[in-house]
């Protein structure tokens, strides 16, 4: 239905129409999330580490108990608490996802790997006590904040306000050092990795190199690249495709397809020459300096062997000295010490050397090159402050890096500042990294399901932009976002709105950009046609009794903030909004979204009455529910079933995909306001109820511009089959099949909706909510033909079925005369913040070996083109003969004022043989040399601003040989 411009003048007293100018909404969004994040940066943790540490002299005989989260809160059969435990007392809190929480203390999470009472350990612990009244103090300013933590480069984790729980075999593998505090404590980094896979290194010296290559590759992130070359008498890439040149380090790279796996297939053959390679390292290195590629900061070759025996002092005058700007850093494997001389005047006259002898020695020796790569900033006196990727969920003179302090920010609280309700139905808000990968953005799709499991995707916090806005051919938004520019840019799109990925549309999205200072950056895209107009009413707080209105209810989690302050949380939404709107509650917000709600609760009050005066007239049987939803969230409805007789849960707080929240509209609201006022939208609930949705919009103007409002009814198919099998009678096109009639058993007749899904047919339980094509190949084969349907869409985030079985020469090692050390890898699982870990097996010391299958995942990331269906609007109606068996007739009629198609075809025709299904399944797009291109293509990216490059020490070796001093902070805040 349409609002005439006549009418419109009748209200303009009280009704005005606000348009809605992306550019200024930018601005504004923009100015408040880093109005936001940077208070999260001005938090004082660095300087009170510093601090506790500058007046702390070292005590080797330091006896201190502190809360170890592995041993609090659990007593032995008398009651009472072993060393380092304790009571330590937990709530569930609903700010923290109601996990178990103590907001008054921190505690502290030791590695398995990490003795937790040695000195050292104790030491700093103590002196990190000082951080506890800090973290309580922030939170207490700030209840936006969530995890609050402070890494220390000896190993152990304090975090504040939850309690590390161990993983399913009782092991806290988690090591604070790995990737994001190396980000935090370095600079961005060049690594050449180069493994000596000659004869000498088989069996456990190769199993330790391997595992040494893989911890290497842990400490690298997104702002780093890499390569891995192994070497005997001649030069090889494990990934050929990435030949003499440096690739980011992104999980891609690192993990699921490429570096990790191909390092397991490393074989030992041949002699060892160390010359050709190392020369190799160099060029590349000295290639990406010349030609701005790689960080342009860092560069360092991590050299992994048992020995090296030639010459090579010609090497690195040609390539490295005097400046010696690329570091080596050297690690000699196994316990022979042959030709360790060689290996160690290597690192000592360029950087570093260390000697590992078993697999229990890789975490912490891999781990030393940190402190060499850090001096050069915490000698600056440099707190750098680092964004992450997206979670699911500094000294003078010489000294050590002490640590890494940093917060979590829900991705969640920041886009709340981009609210959904001023960007309309299609329109939404997005974050990015310098990266060019996306911190938040409505199409990406963190958890890909194997069997019954929802599981995180290896590369979800990897997922460039260009994968989810794919339409943007040119990358000419990726590029301005990276680049820090500020504009617009109009693409046409064509987009899926539904979840499953197969109610294609198309639309033209506005977007706006701009940069947050010292932050990722920030995007919003806005639909044109829908959410550009929006109604300001001029509505009093007296005629809020309309919000208390039966038939009405408002969407979840949007309104108010009751979740931060306890004396808010008993509130419902409806209760927080009212009591802010009578001014009782003045710190609830957000008055623009409470005041049109009221106004939309009160022009639609008649509504009600109209409906009731329907139930007294004896609604048409088959007519369930009437509904209208507004963009502020209002929902009305008027149930014409009782409960009793219902069966769908459509618009019930169980139907969460069909309510109103916090950073969704509903599919249905969606779909109505991208019809013309007055022409339906049908679609079934789902293909196991027989309820059909039929929705349309209510616009504010004559032209259409902007959906005020969708309005709708869910009815029975029986009426649904009732109302439009009559249209059937009608349709005479075929000779010699008349009269029709979709009774006649001659007759298969179909409702099939705008993008291809049956709504109704004969065989309702088997084929309603299948897509025709799958029903009947050969009809849809004509109507794609005829132009009546198709179009493409692609899934760059998809994951595919593994087809390659890779097997682990890493052996576990077992021994009964040493104690087990767990090395683990770990990563966080999703964007609630719970914590989730890989086992990847126990290593004891290198005595015995067995062999050991390495785990496959199922399904690896991959990318995928899959058919969209989309009616031709144009083509009212269509028959044809196709020729199979007896001939095959069908005729094609648009029904009027809806998004269906009514097809008849013969019953007494199967084509099936000359005419296979159409399937919407997806098809994997392979093409290895469009894909290695793509892999090792390097995309328009923004560099931190700081790079701590270089110094002048000279030490060789590692902790042991750098003095210590006044420690200092690199402060790292990280995103979840």
């Amino acid at each position: 239905m349409k609002i005439p411009p006549e009418k419109l003048k009748d209200v303009e007293s009280i009704i005005k129409i606000k348009e809605i100018e992306g550019r200024d909404l930018v601005k504004d969004y923009s100015d408040e999330i880093e109005r936001m994040l940077g208070s999260k940066m001005k938090s004082r943790l660095a300087e009170s580490a510093e601090d506790a540490d500058l007046y702390h002299e070292f005590n080797a005989t330091l006896e201190f108990d502190y809360y170890n989260s592995m041993l609090i809160n659990q007593p032995d059969e008398d009651g009472n608490f072993g060393d380092l435990g304790g009571e330590f007392p937990l709530e569930e809190n609903e700010h923290f996802n109601n996990l178990p929480v103590n907001t008054q203390q921190s505690d502290i999470q030791v590695p398995t790997n990490v003795y937790n009472k040695d000195p050292v350990i104790l030491n700093a612990i103590y002196n990190s006590e000082a951080l506890n009244d800090v973290f309580i103090g922030n939170f207490q300013k700030d209840p936006t904040l969530t995890w609050q933590y402070f890494g220390s480069s000896s190993g152990f984790f304090r975090i504040y306000p939850i309690k590390w729980t161990p993983d399913a075999n009782g092991v806290a593998a988690f090591d604070c050092r790995n990737r994001n505090y190396i980000q935090a404590a370095t600079s961005p980094k060049d690594i050449i990795i180069m493994v000596d896979m000659s004869g000498s290194m088989k069996g456990l010296k190769m199993t330790i190199a391997k595992h040494t290559i893989n911890t290497i590759l842990d400490t690298l992130g997104e702002n780093d690249f890499v390569n891995v070359i192994a070497y005997t008498d001649y030069v090889r890439y494990i990934e050929p495709c990435f030949k003499g040149t440096l690739v980011q380090a992104d999980l891609d790279n690192r993990e699921f397809q490429h570096f990790k796996l191909l390092v397991e297939e490393i074989h030992v053959k041949g002699e060892a020459k160390i010359n050709k390679a190392m020369k190799e390292a160099f060029k590349i290195l000295n290639d990406a300096r010349v030609n701005g590629q790689g960080s342009m900061c860092n560069q360092a070759i991590m050299l992994i062997t048992d020995g090296a025996m030639e010459d090579f002092e010609a090497v690195f005058e040609e390539y490295n000295w005097p400046e010696r700007r690329v570091r080596v850093f050297t690690y000699l494997i196994g316990r022979e010490m042959t030709f360790a001389q060689n290996t160690k005047w290597i690192a000592c006259n360029n950087k570093y050397y260390t000697h590992i002898s078993t697999l229990a020695d890789v975490q912490e020796n891999v781990m030393e090159y940190l402190h060499v790569l850090s001096r050069p900033m915490v000698i600056n006196h440099d707190h750098d402050i680092i964004w992450t990727e997206a979670y699911m969920d500094t000294v003078l003179s010489h000294g050590i890096l002490l640590g890494v302090v940093g917060t979590d920010v829900p991705l969640q609280e920041v886009m709340k500042l981009a609210p959904r309700y001023m960007l309309g139905p299609h329109g939404y808000a997005f974050l990015i990294t310098n990266n060019g990968y996306i911190l938040a953005h409505p199409d990406l799709r963190p958890l890909y399901k194997d069997g019954k499991k929802l599981k995180p995707k290896p590369n979800y916090n990897s997922v460039d932009l260009s994968e989810v806005e794919w339409e943007d051919t040119d990358e000419l938004l990726r590029t301005a976002m990276v680049r820090g520019e500020t504009g617009s840019l109009t693409l046409s799109i064509r987009a899926s709105i539904d979840k499953g990925q197969k109610r294609p549309l198309y639309l033209v999205n506005d977007y706006f950009y701009t940069n947050i200072d010292e932050t990722p950056f920030f995007g919003m895209a806005l639909s044109q046609g829908h959410g550009s107009l929006m109604f300001m009413g001029n509505v009093s707080v007296e005629e809020l009794h309309d919000l208390t209105s039966p038939d009405l209810s408002i969407a979840t989690e949007t309104y108010c903030e009751t979740d931060i302050d306890p004396d808010h949380r008993k509130y419902s939404q409806l209760q927080a909004a009212i009591r802010y709107l009578l001014g009782k509650e003045p710190d609830l917000e957000d008055e623009v979204l409470l005041s049109q709600l009221l106004f939309d609760a009160v022009v639609t009050a008649p509504l009600e009455a109209y409906w009731n005066a329907l139930m007294l007239n004896d609604v048409e049987p088959g007519i369930e529910t009437a509904f209208l939803g507004t963009r502020s969230g209002l929902l009305r409805l008027a149930r014409y079933t009782g409960i009793e007789n219902r069966v769908a849960r459509f618009l019930t707080m169980g139907d969460k995909d069909n309510l109103f929240t916090v950073d969704h509209f509903p599919l249905w609201y969606r779909l109505a306001v991208e019809n013309t006022p007055g022409s339906f939208y049908y679609y079934p609930i789902n293909d196991k109820v027989k309820y059909v949705i039929a929705t349309t919009s209510v616009t504010v103007s004559s032209e259409g511009k902007t959906a005020m409002a969708g309005i709708g009814v869910q009815m029975t198919l029986d009426l649904l089959e009732k109302r439009f099998w009559a249209i059937a009678k009608q349709c005479s096109n075929i000779e010699g099949v008349c009269p029709l009639s979709c009774e006649s058993a001659d007759l298969n007749c179909y409702l099939v909706d705008n993008n291809g899904f049956i709504v109704l047919s004969k065989e309702r339980d088997e084929q309603v909510g299948r897509f025709f094509g799958e029903v009947d190949g050969s009809v849809m084969a004509s109507l794609l033909k005829m132009g009546m349907y198709k179009i493409s869409l692609y899934d760059y985030q998809a994951m595919c079925k593994n087809i390659h079985h890779h097997h682990s020469s890493a052996r576990p090692l077992l021994s009964p005369f040493y104690g087990i050390v767990a090395l683990m890898r770990w990563f966080f699982s999703h964007a609630l913040f719970l914590l989730d870990f890989n086992f990847c097996g126990l290593w004891h010391s290198d005595y015995f070996v067995e062999h050991k299958q390495k785990k496959v995942e199922a399904y690896i990331p991959c990318e995928t083109g899959y058919p969209g269906f989309m009616n031709e609007p144009s083509v009212k109606e269509a028959n044809s003969l196709i020729k199979c068996g007896r001939c095959q007739m069908f005729v094609v009629q648009q029904v009027p004022d809806s998004n269906l198609v009514l097809v008849v075809t013969q019953a007494d025709c199967d084509c099936s043989r000359q005419y296979g299904p159409i399937l919407l399944q997806p098809k994997e797009i392979k093409n290895a040399t469009l894909k290695c291109n793509r892999m090792k293509s390097q995309k328009v990216r923004r560099r931190p601003e700081s790079c701590h490059a270089y110094e002048n020490a000279k030490d060789c070796g590692g902790a042991n040989a750098i003095s210590l001093s006044l420690s200092l902070f690199s402060a790292s805040l990280l995103v979840s």
